[in-house]
């Protein structure tokens, strides 16, 4: 029994891999691994779950910007938390990715949610949008009810992206808002992640409890399971300088 099984999975993996060079992505195979062409069709579970790959992987193209296309999760700690969400998104909390401007918290949030497409979940929603963004798209308008449906999918989406939190001026209203967001995604365990300029606590320094305030402060303290912070130079800089 044991062949099969291996054959199945080298079939998947075959078709996991044409999937993403299609794409112009990365290969997740080892250099080990001689994929095996898969042949089968509907009812061979290979078949099934590189459909799946393809539609998730879609999505995730979908939602990211070309810049950030050939994303990797390289870091352990990002690799492991998307490991957990592929397992049981409901478990996987919040990712919080904390670190100075460049130092990579965007692209690795990135390769985290392709690391979960690539694995061929049953289901893979994904909204990424960045802070200041978000709170200019639900700023009230002559649209009556439009920043209210607009909240109801950030909130509900299966996976939530976050980039650059706390960069925006603060308010009653940005509070609010924030607290409505993430009270929701806590209640109901859905997988977020958040990258921050500013670090989760600081005693000398702006923090993210400063930004977002003591209710939503609590809120994070439960929900994040990954804290991970980026140490380096601006890597755009760097890049600009050589």
């Amino acid at each position: 029994m044991a062949e099969p099984q291996r054959a199945g999975q080298a079939r998947s993996m075959g078709a996991i891999d044409r999937i993403l060079a299609a794409k112009g992505l990365p290969l997740l195979s080892s250099s080990g691994t001689t994929p095996i062409p898969d042949e089968g069709g509907p009812g061979d579970p290979g078949w099934h779950h590189g459909a799946r790959v393809e539609y998730a992987l879609t999505r995730w193209e979908t939602a990211t910007p070309p810049r950030f296309r050939t994303a990797e999760a390289t870091f352990p700690d990002v690799r492991a938390w998307a490991e957990r969400a592929l397992d049981d998104p409901s478990k996987a909390g919040t990712m919080l990715l904390t670190g100075l401007t460049g130092t990579g918290k965007t692209h690795q949030a990135y390769g985290a949610l392709r690391h979960i497409a690539a694995g061929g979940p049953d289901r893979f929603e994904l909204l990424a949008v960045n802070s200041a963004d978000m709170y200019g798209h639900l700023r009230p308008t002559h649209v009556v009810g439009s920043s209210e449906r607009e909240l109801r999918r950030l909130s509900t989406v299966q996976y939530l992206f976050l980039d650059d939190f706390g960069t925006s001026k603060t308010s009653e209203w940005t509070e609010e808002i924030t607290y409505r967001l993430i009270n929701y995604r806590y209640n109901h365990c859905l997988p977020t992640i958040i990258t921050s300029n500013l670090p989760a606590r600081d005693a000398d320094g702006p923090d993210l409890t400063d930004f977002v305030g003591d209710r939503v402060a609590s809120r994070l303290a439960e929900m994040v399971t990954a804290l991970v912070p980026m140490i380096g130079d601006d890597r755009r800089r760097s890049r600009g300088a050589a």
